[in-house]
């Protein structure tokens, strides 16, 4: 990081310290919030905005409009963002179609943007920079939509924004009390294959993660460009933390990480998400865990604490209760690169059997948006499918293979890797019988997926989307 975004988020930490001594000492008071779930009538305003969509959509002309009013009337807000700005205006076009397509659900809106306000902390956004969004929004409206654009119309989406917007600044207060992020140095950068590494980063200070969870994590090689990586290894009292990057595309944060990152560098990772962990009563049930590509960094992390890590009164690791059926996918075996850690697993635990399948579908590679800011971009393994490979491998697709090896509906079911995969094999292990919540799985689809093509504008119509 740069010495003038250093002492940027060293000041915003000090801030964020005095407004939580403040708030510890009764001296100040939460702002009002103009909208709550409560009181906010989303579904009148998405009628609204809904009927004149036509005149701002597609969203490219608004949102380029949006970002160079903003940028010409605050130049600094642009040290906010990443160098590359394509990235960006994206996330923000599937952030208005998200908000305009469940606007009538306003408690789910809500919920999801405090979480997303929590995660701007990382990037140094206070509530003045959310004011200069609103005031750039309604003079792009306007020169987008031209002269038959209508006042009440640019009011509903100003509601709607603030809305958001007092969700996300809850969600940014609620974590005062911990770090915007979380600073580490790499001490350790292995490049497993030409377009992978393997990076082990040692944190300056505690940080509480889950196995099975992700981050997003900035490189100083690409100032407030990030990208979600899930850890590959369970938490330990060392305070390391590895990750499993696999090059994407050129000029982004993979990029960064996997060809201009040594040790001794310093990352910066944001606060750890994801919902696929495992629970203590959970290491004496049967588990199904299936990893595609770069998708095997959780699964790892997860078999660390189901095998657990401290050691019992005898001296040796503690024996797991339940079993558990690994299956690992890979499109060749070229693409093996960890394939020494599954043959340890496989000998030292009898209770685990690893199945490696070759040749994954096709459909299942989707290239991953390279950066995301924000969080925007909540899925971790966006990249091209990899995993390892041995001769006594079954083959076809990872989806079918895990189908047609057994009966899954007792077991629980962890699924890890590029969206079309985790998306085929959750299908398919659900068409068996297997009970959705017996499945725990990255975060696929996206909420922000890309618009279905029309904007509901009623509870019935999106739910039938």
């Amino acid at each position: 990081m740069g010495t003038v975004g250093g002492e940027y988020h060293a000041l915003l930490a000090r801030h964020d310290a005095m407004r939580l001594r403040r708030r510890i000492l009764g001296q100040g008071q939460a702002p009002a919030q103009d909208l709550t779930p409560a009181s906010y009538d989303g579904a009148a305003d998405q009628r609204l905005i809904t009927q004149y969509l036509d005149l701002v959509t597609p969203f490219g002309d608004l949102i380029a409009r949006l970002y160079d009013e903003m940028f010409a009337r605050w130049p600094y807000l642009r040290s906010l963002f990443p160098e590359s700005m394509d990235f960006q205006r994206a996330h923000l076009a599937r952030a208005f179609w998200y908000l305009i397509e469940n606007l009538h659900r306003p408690a789910e809106v809500a919920a999801y943007f405090r979480q997303l306000g929590h995660d701007h902390r990382k990037l140094g956004v206070r509530p003045a920079h959310y004011e200069a969004f609103e005031t750039a929004l309604c003079v792009a409206l306007r020169r987008t939509a031209g002269p038959r654009w209508v006042e009440a119309v640019e009011e509903a989406w100003v509601r709607m924004v603030r809305f958001a917007v007092a969700s996300m600044v809850e969600g940014a207060d609620a974590a005062l009390a911990e770090p915007p992020s979380w600073q580490g140095t790499v001490i350790a950068h292995e490049r497993r294959r030409p377009d992978l590494a393997v990076l082990r980063v040692r944190l300056h200070e505690p940080y509480p993660y889950r196995a099975g969870q992700f981050a997003a994590v900035e490189s100083p090689l690409r100032p407030q460009a990030w990208r979600h990586y899930s850890f590959a290894s369970a938490p330990g009292l060392d305070g390391e933390v590895v990750f499993h990057v696999r090059r994407t595309g050129p000029g982004g944060v993979s990029e960064a990480l996997v060809d201009g990152t040594r040790v001794g560098d310093t990352l910066r990772l944001g606060p750890a998400h994801g919902t696929m962990t495992l629970q203590d009563e959970d290491r004496s049930r049967d588990l199904l865990m299936v990893a595609g590509g770069t998708g095997w960094a959780p699964i790892k992390a997860l078999l660390e604490e189901w095998a657990g890590r401290r050691r019992g009164a005898d001296g040796l690791p503690p024996r797991p209760a339940g079993r558990v059926r690994l299956f690992v996918g890979a499109r060749s075996r070229a693409e093996l690169y960890d394939a020494a850690a599954l043959d340890r697993w496989a000998a030292r635990y009898d209770r685990l059997r690893v199945v490696r399948v070759l040749d994954l579908d096709a459909d299942a590679v989707v290239p991953g948006s390279e950066d995301s800011l924000a969080g925007y971009v909540p899925t971790p393994h966006e990249d091209a499918v990899a995993g390892s490979a041995d001769p006594s491998a079954g083959y076809g697709p990872l989806a079918e293979a895990v189908a047609r090896d057994g009966q899954w509906s007792p077991h629980l079911a962890f699924v890890s890797g590029p969206p079309a995969m985790v998306g085929a094999t959750v299908a398919r292990l659900t068409a068996a019988g297997m009970p959705a919540d017996h499945i725990r799985h990255d975060p696929v689809p996206d909420p922000l997926t890309p618009p279905t093509g029309r904007c509901a504008a009623h509870p019935a119509a999106a739910e039938g989307q």
